[in-house]
């Protein structure tokens, strides 16, 4: 393609892409969350990098940036301006660049021969914005300084075309040229294309991190750290608060009962307790009491003997027999049958049970973690569930909260999800858009984590190789409708069944007054554990302490006299 011919298609169809709104605080273009930041910023930034990594790592660090936002701008521009011819869409990576205010790009040379697998290409560039951050704050170098650019370049017309392209920035302003300007071909055209390669590798930095994780690794395993704990992904305080009560619970021999809505990982943590247990070299035994027929359950946990009812032509173990010595786990334990209730009770009072159609006892050691995602107290005044039974279980209650209460965790959740199942599937992908996040975030998750893997995997399978997670592979197939991308989550009102738009910190607090009701905490304890929290965050700053907890100065003194006076009259009944 001659110089001649190297036209700009028509800004329009991606003007037509670009949304501005700035009551979201959002700019997007097509699935791509953008930014506006300001060029005195990001030349602060590039010098403390060069100042911290040195100028070759520095160099390797920004490229490396460019390479990342061209590899996706590549996805961009093939599915932008479909009626395009192949040189033109090309031409889209070089607007994007206009588009967003990083440089001018005029078009010199594009040969590009997908069949002969031949590509040669010359760009001048006008204006650069890193040439300016060179004039503001690192002066003149002596290499060319058009990093991100030249990653960007790399990056975009080598996913574009499917070949290993490389460029090389012959002339820079940067390093007081009279222009800015690129040539671009297939990589091994270059003589040192191999050690130019090495700036799109994490390394030589990573390559160290790695050693030092390695070390810590062999440490590790010297001082016997478990290696086998089921690992419980999640940030967020009303999750961390929950995993603290399991870890302090893990070790003790107490009946456990986790509460919480389907699908918020109850299973994962219960083998968690018991791998964390003394009884971890013995068996664990999952059931759900929900999928076994009423008629069946007492014969499936505590066994059946030979000829106990038709059919039964041989005895057999039940569940709690296959986990003696180990933790058995009760998931949706309110629905066992009377008669398998009265059986479980005498197995946490006695240690013991009898098979159906047994007339002797058997000794039976076994660790019990319960689990329910209905109010079992309300069961008891309905008549549902015995009150001796659920006095026994309820000796170590966790409340497990929903995923809509862990919004912090969603993002973590979803890459963990996406890597199991890009290995799972044999696909690599370029992780999710911005919009499919932002979706991921505003969607209520009534089905919690299990919901959420669902989703994931759903994505990966409708997701080209080397492509990004879009909202629609996410949310398209068995949806009515696309969740709407809101700064406040929906919960669901147990009483009247309807869904309640509420802030994160409005979950956050719902959650931990779960918390605190259950385990009986009274008001003073609690004001007590913040004001002595939040002076001891404050290194006893008393006006710093009070403004951590809104409250004026004379307000906090007040109560810290109130504290003192109650334990020097303690101190005098002693």
């Amino acid at each position: 393609m001659s110089d001649a011919h190297l036209q700009f298609p028509d800004l329009k169809y991606l003007l037509d892409k670009l949304q501005f709104k700035p009551e979201e605080g959002k700019i997007w273009l097509a699935e791509q969350r953008t930014v506006l930041m300001g060029l005195g910023a990001l030349s602060s930034f590039r010098k403390e990098i060069i100042t911290s990594m040195g100028m070759e790592r520095g160099k390797g660090f920004f490229m490396r940036l460019g390479y990342y936002s061209g590899m996706r701008d590549a996805e961009l521009a093939r599915k932008l301006n479909p009626d395009a011819t192949p040189d033109q869409a090309f031409l889209t990576g070089p607007q994007l660049h206009c588009l967003r205010g990083m440089v001018k790009v005029i078009p010199l040379v594009l040969e590009y021969d997908p069949d002969k697998k031949h590509f040669y290409a010359e760009f001048e560039w006008v204006d650069s914005f890193e040439v300016e951050i060179c004039r503001m704050s690192l002066g003149q170098l002596n290499e060319p300084a058009c990093w991100m650019l030249l990653g960007y370049a790399c990056a975009y017309s080598s996913h574009f075309t499917g070949l290993d392209i490389q460029f090389r920035e012959v002339e820079c302003r940067g390093q007081g040229d009279h222009q800015c300007r690129i040539i671009g071909k297939v990589a091994t055209e270059w003589p040192d294309h191999e050690d130019f390669s090495h700036f799109f590798r994490e390394a030589p930095l990573i390559d160290e991190l790695y050693e030092l994780q390695s070390r810590i690794a062999d440490l590790e395993q010297t001082l016997g750290y478990p290696e086998d704990v089921p690992k419980a992904l999640g940030e967020a305080p009303p999750f961390t608060s929950a995993l603290e009560m399991i870890d302090r619970g893990a070790n003790a021999d107490v009946t456990m009962l986790l509460i919480g809505e389907t699908g918020t990982g109850k299973e994962v943590l219960a083998r968690r307790v018991h791998s964390m247990s003394t009884r971890k070299d013995g068996p664990f035994v999952a059931v759900n009491c929900a999928a076994i027929p009423p008629e069946l359950i007492e014969s499936e946990l505590f066994g059946v003997e030979k000829g106990a009812y038709t059919g039964a032509t041989q005895s057999r173990k039940g569940r709690f027999e296959r986990a003696d010595g180990g933790t058995i786990f009760l998931d949706e334990v309110i629905e066992l049958s009377p008669r398998a209730q009265a059986a479980l009770l005498r197995v946490i009072q006695e240690g013991e049970l009898e098979r159906v159609g047994d007339d002797h006892t058997r000794s039976i050691d076994v660790r019990i973690v319960a689990a329910t995602n209905e109010d079992l107290a309300a069961a008891v005044k309905a008549g549902r569930f015995r009150a001796d039974l659920f006095y026994r279980i309820n000796a170590y209650m966790v409340v497990i909260p929903a995923l809509r209460e862990r919004q912090n965790d969603i993002a973590l959740l979803a890459e963990h999800f996406r890597k199991r199942y890009e290995k799972q599937y044999r696909k690599v992908t370029l992780g999710f858009t911005d919009r499919a996040m932002a979706a991921l975030h505003g969607y209520d998750w009534p089905g919690n984590i299990r919901e959420l893997e669902n989703a994931i995997e759903r994505g990966i399978i409708l997701t080209d190789e080397s492509s990004s997670i879009t909202e629609q592979n996410l949310f398209n197939a068995g949806w009515s409708q696309t969740p709407s991308v809101d700064p406040k989550t929906r919960k669901l009102n147990q009483s009247s069944g309807q869904l309640e738009s509420h802030t994160p910190n409005e979950l956050l607090l719902a959650s931990l007054t779960d918390q605190i009701l259950y385990n009986e905490i009274s008001i003073s304890d609690l004001e007590t554990a913040l004001i002595n929290k939040a002076t001891e965050k404050a290194e006893g700053n008393i006006s710093a302490a009070a403004r951590l907890l809104g409250l004026s100065r004379p307000a906090l003194a007040y109560r810290l006299k109130r504290q003192d006076e109650s334990a020097n009259g303690e101190a005098e009944k002693k």
